[in-house]
């Protein structure tokens, strides 16, 4: 008996499983900043010891698809890794190692010298009294001897000095330049570059925006290579708001570091878009102000109004750095979601903003990769 039309075209069981398996396979690749700007520069992310470990749930999901650097926030400050004489807390440092390697990510140790988040043994013999310049300059190479040699060829660039100018260009008075004068930096930048010759070197400053305070820094920076001092680049803090600073004035800071021999990274991205109770910008620590109602006007969440305000301020911003992806080699979120971000506690307490791509869901907000590909 002829078969029927529809036995002839039955396939094999094994050969459906197959078919079924592979389409099974093919699932759409997920949505990547990294990828997404990948001829561009690299995407960094600032992170937390939870972060490093995968103790946060879902925070290794996120870092895994979107960031191909990181840098952490906080884990190799000087109070962390060294928190007493002769004794060293590498648990972090190691962990973010690992996870660098687990990423094949560019890793940016931060920072090796800077006056805040540092221990008062560092710098004094006895309380109020500062030790001489001798052994804080011993104190200062020992440090990043350490530091630096645990890491050799590990950790890729370093943030050897961090924010050693006012706004007005003047030298900030730290402990480091009372005791040792403007060679501190000299210094610090010759004992890195000694301990591992490889890895990028970078001084890493906010508001280099403003025009005194970037001269002062160009001209440090120059004056330092023409002693033979190597730096590598300038990290512009992007500490900004949603309508300030222009969009000019960022380009033309980008520009004068490009111009001046430096490479340029954009470090510590964010967009605060709460209000404040004086009129400053930057990323002062020392500037504080308890918590309040009147300044915390979005503590149960976003209005889609302002989510789209940010929105346009971040695809405004990468517009700008695309414009100049051959000056700009990576470009660094200070935190991985909003609930992680700093900006919650500065320059007002207890806050809640709302500053980065991710919420506090690790989710990315409506509109940013529609906003990144209209550029």
């Amino acid at each position: 008996m002829l078969a029927t039309y529809s036995q002839k075209f039955i396939l094999p069981t094994y050969l459906v499983m197959l078919i079924l398996l592979n389409f099974s396979c093919q699932k759409p690749k997920l949505e990547s900043l990294k990828d997404e700007f990948s001829s561009d520069f690299r995407i960094g992310v600032a992170v937390n010891g939870r972060q490093v470990t995968g103790e946060e749930e879902g925070a290794d999901s996120l870092l895994h698809l979107h960031f191909n650097s990181l840098t952490p926030e906080n884990g190799l400050k000087w109070s962390r890794v060294h928190p007493e004489e002769g004794r060293y807390s590498f648990e972090f440092g190691d962990a973010f190692v690992a996870k660098g390697k687990e990423l094949e990510a560019f890793l940016v140790g931060h920072t090796l010298v800077w006056h805040q988040q540092v221990p008062d043994w560092v710098f004094q013999v006895q309380e109020g009294q500062l030790i001489d310049a001798e052994l804080l300059q011993t104190r200062l190479e020992n440090h990043i001897e350490t530091v630096v040699g645990r890491y050799k060829g590990d950790i890729h660039a370093w943030d050897v000095v961090n924010e050693a100018f006012e706004d007005d260009g003047t030298w900030r008075k730290t402990s480091w330049y009372l005791v040792l004068g403007e060679d501190y930096i000299a210094q610090a930048f010759r004992k890195a570059n000694q301990i591992d010759p490889n890895a990028e070197l970078y001084y890493n400053d906010y508001n280099v925006w403003k025009p005194e305070k970037r001269k002062a820094i160009l001209e440090m920076a120059q004056a330092l290579r023409k002693q033979g001092v190597r730096i590598d680049g300038i990290g512009m803090q992007g500490h900004y708001r949603l309508d300030f600073p222009s969009l000019d004035i960022i380009e033309q800071a980008i520009l004068d570091i490009h111009e001046a021999g430096f490479d340029v990274m954009v470090t510590e991205l964010d967009v605060d878009i709460l209000p404040r109770p004086s009129d400053f910008d930057g990323a002062d620590l020392e500037i504080s102000f308890a918590e309040s109602e009147r300044w915390n006007p979005f503590k149960d969440g976003i209005t889609p109004e302002k989510e789209e305000e940010l929105v346009r301020r971040y695809q405004s911003l990468f517009q700008l750095f695309r414009k100049h992806s051959d000056k700009i080699s990576r470009v660094t979120f200070w935190g991985v979601h909003d609930g992680s971000s700093w900006l919650n506690n500065w320059p007002v307490r207890g806050r809640t903003n709302f500053p980065l791509l991710f919420d506090r869901n690790k989710r990315l907000k409506p509109g940013f990769w529609e906003a990144f590909r209209s550029e």
